[in-house]
């Protein structure tokens, strides 16, 4: 389902605001004067409270007080049907055309809280989080800088969607501060030390959290993949590269990764993006059956990040880059990550690892873009970075640009404290 380009929202929604009547994502929120958390709906400069236009009667779900809870878990088990349903009551309230939300002064005041005055959750309870690894930019720049041109990607990378479990517990929303990590490293010449991490980096990711699971020994087809997803949010999943460096064989990311994943608050669902699908990139050799998709479908949003330093007012954009550069997709993701039976839970979180695009400038992390610490990022204050620096902040933002109006994530932003040593 797709709103009018042309739909207007009787609140106030300004032209390049990522939260337009046609956007509608879905949060986690409280107030100083409400600290119960609940879910909302960010439109304009507000947050919808869900949870008193169920309490008015507004919203016909099928269980009450699916939207009084502290995370979306329940209504993100309710499946597409009940997602699709809210949405378009949700339109039809928040639209120009006259509705007791639009003319109810009384109702309008508690049911729209300004956004500077609420505090925004992790959106999820989340049990369990896998990270992949679906840029082919990315898994070929960083596969040059270990193994050289001729070995840069795996044998199984164009034949799989490489992934790992992650932890849950570090995942943090938007704007908690990350405490770099200590861990063991090797010095170029002499023995393992322990210390904090020294090349400390971001990766520009894309989060996939899961609606409905599959129960254990029953595999997702990748045709009703997408029906397993609830929505999408921007994700930085930290990396501490030395000591994931000294780690990672012969089991993969370990303590390097495990310290923190920072995601943006808003959920945008499928339906806010249905009208941006584009044609994923072609692959070569084609996957096996299991992995083939009738069409290649992914999404053109665009991606930045910024790094602010001390010493910049505003951040500096130091990568721009796309989701639909990904080689392999959400719906693959999903159906490699179920094929041996494995279920997913409501409130799983996957992500893609880092995205990648074409060119210098799309690439997704500082690993790539001062090729491995050998060149310098010099920042407009005259700083230079090779990694990132103690209080150093990095904002990722995302959007799917439409005719007249812009779907977007927000702000996914974490600041670096020094280590506690």
């Amino acid at each position: 389902m797709i709103h009018d380009p042309a739909q207007r929202s009787f609140v106030s929604v300004e032209p390049n605001s990522p939260f337009p009547i046609q956007n509608l994502p879905y949060g986690i929120f409280s107030t100083s004067t409400r600290p119960a958390a609940r879910a909302g709906v960010a439109i304009g400069d507000y947050v919808l409270d869900l949870a008193v236009l169920e309490k008015r009667g507004l919203l016909r779900v099928p269980n009450q007080g699916l939207f009084s809870h502290s995370s979306l878990n329940a209504f993100m088990a309710a499946g597409r049907p009940v997602w699709q349903s809210v949405r378009r009551q949700l339109s039809h309230l928040l639209s120009q055309t006259p509705t007791v939300l639009q003319h109810d002064t009384a109702l309008r005041s508690e049911a729209l809280v300004p956004t500077e005055r609420a505090t925004l959750h992790l959106p999820a309870q989340i049990q369990n989080y896998t990270d992949f690894y679906a840029s082919r930019e990315h898994a070929t720049n960083v596969g040059t800088l270990f193994r050289g041109p001729e070995n840069a990607l795996p044998p199984n990378w164009l034949h799989l969607p490489i992934g790992y479990h992650g932890r849950a517990s570090s995942i943090l929303e938007s704007g908690n501060d990350v405490r770099r990590p200590c861990g063991q490293t090797q010095p170029p010449d002499g023995d393992p030390i322990f210390g904090p991490s020294q090349r400390l980096d971001f990766e520009l990711e894309l989060g996939i959290f899961i609606g409905p699971g599959n129960p254990l020994g029953s595999p997702i087809p990748i045709g009703n993949a997408l029906d397993h997803v609830f929505g999408f949010v921007l994700l930085n999943d930290w990396s501490a590269r030395d000591i994931q460096k000294w780690e990672y064989v012969p089991l993969g990311p370990f303590l390097g990764k495990s310290f923190a994943t920072t995601i943006s608050p808003w959920v945008v669902t499928l339906e806010a993006l249905e009208a941006f699908r584009c044609s994923a990139p072609v692959q070569d050799p084609a996957p096996l059956d299991y992995l083939q998709e009738g069409a290649r479908d992914t999404w053109d949003i665009h991606l930045e990040v910024g790094i602010q330093t001390r010493c910049l007012r505003v951040p500096h954009v130091v990568c721009r880059s796309n989701v639909r550069h990904l080689y392999w997709t959400a719906a693959q993701i999903i159906a490699h990550h179920t094929c041996n039976g494995c279920n997913l839970q409501t409130g799983d979180l996957l992500a893609t690892g880092t995205i990648s695009g074409p060119g210098e400038a799309a690439y997704g992390s500082l690993l790539e873009i001062t090729a491995g610490g050998t060149r310098k990022l010099v920042l407009p204050s005259g700083e230079t970075r090779t990694f990132l620096e103690d209080y150093d902040q990095v904002r990722m933002t995302g959007w799917a640009q439409g005719d007249g109006f812009r779907v977007g994530f927000g702000e996914c932003m974490a600041t670096v404290l020094p280590a506690l040593v």
